[in-house]
């Protein structure tokens, strides 16, 4: 089997800036990984990286064995949908929803590949099985939910198309404790079968004995890949408190 994601040597930033540096990680299959870091501490960029997202990086990104990395130094996104289409999804940070669209509407805008497409009422009705509140309001607007129903309506587009690695960036941001908490256990009902998933969240205690492996970034550098959360929380616990 090979690894779903591997990077090696990976810096990447924006402008002059460099925001990771010399980051190595591999990712296996089955595995649901958390990246547990404060703001501003590259959580972000690296999702964005793996996605060809940012304004220039270096190193190699592998996914499913094939390349997607390498030096570039302009044009953020302009490989992304060659990305996404070799079996990425990245549900970024915030709903970048369309208000006066259903959700119904927003579903289905998730299944674009000619497959997806075919089958989405299979899918939605899979998606429907992991984010069930989201069943009696399809055909609402996105401008009508709630915070945490947005959510759920953005990363269930995600999981419309095809798939093997899923990138999800602060699912619990700006969300109340509860609404968090249930987002966060839906994520963990999805079936990633042979895929892996890479969870970016700044609330430890969120992903805490819920994924396979929990890794500390700390300004642009990873930490321990099996590290145990008390090594990750020491390091900078004191500002886990909200």
């Amino acid at each position: 089997m090979t690894d779903i994601l591997r990077i090696e040597q990976l810096s990447a930033g924006y402008g002059p800036l460099g925001v990771l540096h010399g980051i190595n990680l591999t990712v296996r299959a089955g595995e649901r990984i958390g990246i547990i870091g404060l703001n501003g501490h590259g959580k972000s960029t690296l999702l964005k990286a793996i996605a060809g997202m940012t304004g220039w990086q270096s190193g190699s990104i592998k996914l499913n064995g094939v390349e997607i990395g390498g030096t570039r130094s302009q044009g953020p996104g302009r490989y992304t949908h060659k990305i996404v289409r070799m079996g990425l999804a990245l549900m970024p940070q915030g709903d970048a929803l369309f208000h006066g669209m259903t959700v119904a509407d927003h579903l289905d805008s998730g299944a674009f590949t000619r497959t997806a497409w075919k089958e989405r009422m299979v899918r939605r009705k899979r998606v429907l099985e992991i984010f069930p509140p989201l069943e009696k309001l399809l055909g609402q607007p996105a401008g009508r939910l709630s915070g945490g129903e947005r959510r759920m309506v953005s990363l269930a587009r995600g999981l419309m198309a095809d798939a093997s690695l899923l990138l999800v960036d602060e699912p619990s941001l700006g969300l109340a404790p509860k609404i968090s908490k249930s987002v966060i256990e839906a994520l963990m009902k999805i079936d990633i079968r042979d895929g892996a998933m890479v969870i970016a969240e700044q609330n430890l205690s969120l992903l805490d004995g819920r994924v396979s492996r929990l890794i500390g970034l700390h300004a642009g550098k990873l930490k321990g890949g099996s590290a145990a959360p008390t090594a990750l929380l020491s390091e900078h616990g004191h500002h886990h408190h909200h």
